[in-house]
């Protein structure tokens, strides 16, 4: 209905299952946010989790803080962060050891997409 690309499509939906995965296994829930408009898609997380002790570490492929029940189910790769990085224009991590995460991210899009 909105006229966007599969490729947008695509990566909004990549975005928001990593990210609704993170919530469930690594932030006790939460709530994920969705904004169209003119030209873009913001996916925004928001959780009340234990935080991210080191960013950096954590947006590195394979690093995983997943228990060994999650991974059983065969989540906990270590992917999440990495692929909701590579498929946002715009990647922000708010992060406060006990007190949660907040991460923002664009989708730019050209008009008519």
């Amino acid at each position: 209905m909105l006229g966007l690309s599969s490729s947008v499509c695509r990566r909004a939906a990549i975005i928001t299952y990593e990210a609704e995965m993170n919530l469930v296994i690594h932030g006790g829930g939460g709530k994920i946010i969705a904004n169209i408009d003119q030209d873009s898609v913001e996916i925004m997380t928001v959780d009340q989790g234990p935080g991210i002790p080191d960013v950096g570490l954590a947006i590195k492929e394979g690093y995983t803080t997943a228990s060994d029940h999650a991974r059983e189910m065969g989540f906990g790769a270590g992917m999440g962060l990495p692929n909701i990085k590579r498929n946002a224009d715009v990647f922000e991590i708010d992060t406060e050891v006990g007190v949660g995460t907040t991460v923002r991210t664009v989708i730019y899009f050209q008009s008519g997409q």
